[in-house]
């Protein structure tokens, strides 16, 4: 599918990071977005409606929704890589309206350049910023240290386990400082073992680090343990149904977390939106096959 932009979308959009008047409240602010994509045959395809949503500094916030809801093309708008059909998206004071290069983006694959090595790739996008010779080496040593991978600093991405690959993919986002990181279900294929301890690693890291997240996932017991806030998306096209905050103290111990306060109220209010979802799904298939 190709993307479709509105005829108006195009005559009104701002010159890339025009100056937005409330910025100051919140680093992301998506104004009643839709996205509308348009097939060979000239048919369309709306993946968001309307979708509004403020994010502050230093939040970590999860997106769960159906697949096909649009939850990794709302991030690929945040970062730019994407345009919006209809609406709004602001970064920090400045509209996005091509690619945003203030942001981190760790895709749903690992993505590290294979003919580079592991101190290589975190330090690939140090290039492109100002920083000293001293200052790359001193925070390629950090991250790679935060993230538990000393020693293997010369491997290559071929060389390292896929639990590996996702920590570097993630020290790699974080090189370069960027006050957001967005994250597009980044521990999907991961087991279940390995999911954990880097669940656990990234709080570990985002509570040193402190950027915003926002993080989607299909996983509803990882939205609730890693969030501040979760952002509950409805079947096609994709809309908000709720926000849910999540009533839990951090630090958080993920290999508890069933039994940490505040847990089973927040997982059972999103259980219950999505059986609602569930339902709704099931009988519109029904009735469309009959």
């Amino acid at each position: 599918m190709r993307e479709l932009n509105s005829t108006s979308r195009q005559a009104t959009a701002l010159p890339p990071y025009a100056t937005h008047p409330r910025a100051a409240d919140a680093v992301i602010r998506i104004e009643h977005v839709t996205k509308v994509f348009r097939g060979r045959n000239h048919d369309t395809v709306t993946a968001l409606e309307g979708v509004s949503l403020s994010v502050p500094y230093g939040e970590f916030v999860t997106v769960v929704g159906p697949s096909g809801c649009g939850k990794s093309t709302l991030l690929k708008m945040i970062a730019g890589l994407v345009p919006v059909s209809s609406g709004r998206i602001w970064y920090q004071d400045r509209e996005v309206c091509e690619l945003n290069t203030h942001v981190g983006y760790v895709p749903q694959e690992s993505k590290l350049f294979p003919w580079l090595t592991l101190e290589e790739n975190v330090a690939f996008g140090l290039e492109f910023r100002s920083f000293s010779r001293a200052e790359k080496a001193r925070r390629v040593h950090y991250l790679i240290g935060l993230a538990g991978l000393t020693g293997f600093e010369q491997h290559y991405p071929a060389q390292l386990s896929g639990g590996m690959s996702k920590r570097a993919s993630i020290i790699r986002a974080l090189a370069y400082d960027p006050a957001v990181i967005l994250m597009d279900e980044p521990f999907g294929p991961l087991d279940a073992q390995t999911r954990m301890i880097l669940q656990d690693e990234l709080l570990n890291i985002w509570e040193r680090q402190r950027q915003t997240i926002v993080f989607v996932t299909h996983d509803l017991i990882e939205a609730v343990a890693l969030a501040d806030r979760v952002v509950v998306m409805g079947h096609r096209p994709g809309r908000i149904k709720e926000v849910i905050t999540v009533p839990m103290s951090r630090p958080r111990n993920i290999f508890a977390i069933h039994r940490q306060a505040g847990f089973a109220e927040a997982h059972e209010r999103l259980w219950n939106i999505f059986r609602h979802e569930l339902n709704f799904i099931t009988h519109r298939a029904g009735g469309e096959s009959a």
